[in-house]
């Protein structure tokens, strides 16, 4: 992968911040897009001083016209993309008769309708250069109900079959489309359902009364364990590999 060009989205924490640092230890210069300006410009000032070839970015995937001209933007400074990774997400805890229009909007937003946005903008520059690969990151939720996340799990289920029917209209154009779908990682999004003292815990034990199992490992995902899922599926090493979905959830999912 080294000397080629990606673009991944939710860069400045948690499970993109360790994709951009993964791609980029392997070669790859990274436009790492974020909507949070500080936290994404000191992630890239550190990477910068470690040497690893990476860009900061800021922008709000929500907009399509901003994606349009971010897209634009990158090729321009950087070079063609080879690569996109999905990884912006945000999550809205709440039962699902009690949620909010705002909340169901908020989580579309980012957790689809930035995928959708994002995805259209860099394969309608791949398909006339005949080759890329993208993966969305969605979540073993995606397929899994989940108590208090439906407006999480069906942004992710939107993400996860649109990326699958993505991949399937590409294909003929040397254009590959995965998905990742993680259970518990240890991400702040993960520590803001439960105290960061319980978090991790609370995910290896499960919840029978919220029909969770645990997760049979018996350790909860690092980010890093996520990254090298993405790395695989976007390397030639998955070059027969299209609209497939790797969950990476030590089992809570118990392999359905």
């Amino acid at each position: 992968m080294d000397g080629t060009y990606a673009l991944v989205t939710g860069a400045a924490g948690g499970i993109g911040e360790a994709v951009v640092r993964l791609l980029a230890e392997h070669g790859v210069t990274v436009a790492a897009v974020d909507l949070h300006h500080e936290q994404l410009n000191s992630a890239v000032e550190k990477w910068l001083i470690e040497g690893l070839p990476v860009r900061a970015y800021p922008a709000d995937v929500t907009s399509s016209t901003e994606v349009d001209r971010l897209v634009a933007r990158v090729e321009e400074e950087m070079g063609p993309l080879d690569h996109l990774v999905n990884t912006a997400g945000v999550l809205r805890l709440g039962e699902a008769h009690r949620l909010t229009d705002e909340d169901w909007a908020a989580t579309l937003a980012v957790n689809t309708n930035g995928v959708f946005f994002t995805s259209r903008a860099v394969v309608n520059r791949m398909i006339p250069r005949e080759r890329g690969a993208i993966v969305t990151v969605a979540s073993n939720a995606a397929g899994t109900a989940r108590a208090h996340m439906a407006a999480y799990a069906a942004s992710k289920a939107a993400a996860t079959a649109f990326t699958k029917c993505l991949g399937l209209e590409v294909a003929r154009h040397n254009i590959r489309c995965n998905l990742v779908a993680p259970g518990s990682t240890d991400t702040p999004m993960l520590r803001g359902m439960h105290t960061a003292r319980t978090a991790a815990a609370a995910s290896v034990a499960g919840d029978p009364g919220a029909y969770r199992v645990g997760i049979p490992l018996g350790k909860v995902a690092r980010p890093a364990d996520v990254a090298e899922a993405v790395l695989f599926l976007l390397s030639d090493r998955a070059g027969h590999i299209t609209m497939h979905d790797l969950t990476v959830d030590g089992g809570a999912t118990l392999g359905v």
